[in-house]
């Protein structure tokens, strides 16, 4: 079966169109059974998580209650993703699973609220938090290394706890990075070639008929890597161990005992502010 849908042009050269529409359906079955296999092993293989602790009676005492992980900025831009993302999902393949309606105007909307809600956190992330944080560093592969060994019984030493982020969340940023990217960058050119209301001026003759389906192929396979990829998001959000994360993107804060358990204070410090959150509610900061 071939991935790709293929067509004559005008001037009968063979040019794409479009991705094989079969590919979201293997695309949802694939994030599910990723959530199936990694529900079975936790349940049932893995055994509880491990690490080297090395803290100073000092750092400990200045640990508050309530630790700031996001600020009201980035849940605000997380949230907003997240809707503009579901519809653009939803306008694309509904419609491809028989669901019929008229879903292009929503389509086009969203993606212009997804590339404003992207540019903002590039500008965001960039200039008022910490950049780097979200990206693999030496201790997060020489960890992740322990963490192999010790699951297939080899001798090792104990992993530290994680940084802000821990490695799997970063390599799924990147992947999730340069889907999006995808997405956008052909759906912001594709947006030519519909009514946008005066928006953008069409114009179907800005590429040859190859670039354009080329164009159609890349949006069609980010489209649906990003089912498998949400699917997992969502999978990994309401796992019980992983609630406490959830909630700090609603509330902007997680509890002084998860933050000890995961995370290592001399990766991740308590910025300086949040002393005064120990008796009262966090109020997130757009530096942190």
């Amino acid at each position: 079966m071939n991935p790709i849908t293929w067509a004559t042009s005008p001037w009968g050269r063979e040019v794409p169109i479009h991705i094989a529409w079969y590919l979201m359906w293997l695309a949802l079955i694939a994030g599910l059974l990723f959530v199936i296999v990694h529900a079975l092993y936790v349940g049932f293989v893995a055994g509880p998580k491990k690490f080297a602790r090395n803290d100073a009676p000092e750092t400990l005492a200045a640990v508050p209650e309530r630790v700031p992980r996001h600020s009201m900025a980035a849940r605000a831009f997380h949230w907003i993703m997240a809707a503009s993302m579901f519809v653009l999902l939803f306008t694309a393949f509904l419609p491809k699973a028989g669901i019929k309606f008229n879903w292009v105007a929503y389509h086009w909307i969203a993606g212009l609220v997804l590339t404003v809600s992207i540019l903002f956190h590039i500008v965001h992330a960039s200039f008022f938090m910490d950049f780097w944080s979200i990206w693999p560093d030496r201790i997060d592969l020489r960890d992740a290394r322990r963490r192999l060994l010790l699951a297939v019984g080899k001798d090792a030493p104990l992993p530290d706890r994680f940084a802000k982020y821990p490695l799997e969340n970063k390599f799924y940023h990147a992947v999730i990075l340069l889907s999006g990217l995808a997405v956008i960058c052909t759906g912001l050119f594709m947006m030519k070639r519909v009514n946008t209301g005066g928006l953008f001026t069409r114009n179907p003759y800005l590429f040859s008929d190859m670039t354009w389906g080329m164009m159609y192929v890349l949006h069609g396979l980010a489209g649906v890597g990003l089912i498998a990829l949400i699917v997992v998001h969502v999978y990994f959000g309401i796992r019980p161990e992983k609630l406490p994360i959830t909630r700090s993107m609603i509330f902007g804060w997680m509890s002084r005992d998860f933050y000890l358990e995961e995370h290592d204070p001399q990766r991740w410090a308590v910025p300086d502010n949040a002393a005064s959150t120990k008796k009262r509610g966090y109020q997130a900061s757009d530096a942190d």
